[in-house]
């Protein structure tokens, strides 16, 4: 820990236009605190995401930062964590932007294990374009764009992560703040791919999840290193359960090195 620098070291001087009681408040809180404790040089650090409410994340950390595309999050990570293996590289964004545009991304970052940590702020809605289920609605849930609801079963991220290859599965909750930093401190420390779901509550379009705070609660084993028993835990659970759930050091990957060519070169074989 560096006791010479402090999380505001690590915000910027923009100003979070997340609605009032965003859950996403705790998470750049937790970011910055998480910076600042493994004492990280901010030239060293890139915090990449994609569209979303969640995704504004990089304007507020004072470190490099990449506002991509919708979906994209992961492979801007993936590939900048290819080309500049010395960063500490965090892609950030919601579960719209995640599993839904962004799901195939999502599948294979976990199935590659590259060094990276992605942390995702699950509400259950899309909230910046004003209120559509996501992909981890729940079925029954009535809105003005879906009367009756949408019908869909969730999508299980945790699961999907476990059964993609992922060697660093967690969760953590908006309403505490304190576990939420050492998962992500926990999560970059780990050598391989890191996931960390937030259920970050949205009281804009869901304001029944104020009962979050009531019904989160720290899983009641400890982290487990067998996907077997990670899986087991995972589907038995209401989804409320937070804390480190599983983790295994499995080999990371790492792209070969290969001499750098000039565009001369490159275009050269094509006229062979």
């Amino acid at each position: 820990m560096n006791e010479m620098v402090k999380p505001k070291d690590y915000k910027t001087d923009i100003k979070p236009i997340w609605c009032p009681g965003c859950g996403d408040f705790a998470t750049l809180s937790a970011l910055t605190k998480t910076l600042a404790y493994l004492g990280l040089p901010k030239h060293e650090v890139a915090v990449v995401s994609g569209i979303g409410c969640s995704s504004r994340l990089p304007a507020y950390i004072d470190s490099y930062g990449f506002h991509g595309v919708h979906g994209r999050a992961l492979a801007v990570a993936a590939g900048l964590k290819a080309a500049r293996p010395d960063l500490t590289v965090i892609a950030a964004g919601g579960d719209g932007d995640g599993y839904s545009i962004g799901g195939n991304h999502f599948l294979h970052a976990c199935r590659r294990n590259m060094d990276l940590t992605y942390i995702v702020m699950d509400n259950h809605v899309y909230g910046m374009t004003k209120g559509q289920p996501s992909p981890t609605t729940e079925p029954d849930w009535v809105s003005k764009l879906t009367p009756h609801g949408s019908g869909l079963r969730p999508f299980q991220p945790l699961a999907i992560a476990l059964s993609s290859g992922a060697g660093f599965i967690a969760r953590g909750f908006a309403g505490d703040p304190l576990t939420l930093t050492r998962l992500i401190v926990d999560g970059i420390n780990h050598r391989g791919f890191s996931f960390i779901e937030v259920l970050s509550p949205c009281p804009t379009f869901r304001p029944e999840q104020k009962q979050w705070k009531q019904l989160a609660r720290p899983w009641q084993q400890e982290a487990t290193s067998d996907p077997i028993e990670a899986a087991m835990r995972i589907h038995s659970d209401d989804g409320m359960s937070t804390g480190l759930i599983y983790q295994n050091n499995l080999p990371p990957w790492q792209p070969g090195t290969m001499p750098a060519r000039d565009l001369a070169s490159i275009e050269q074989e094509f006229l062979v």
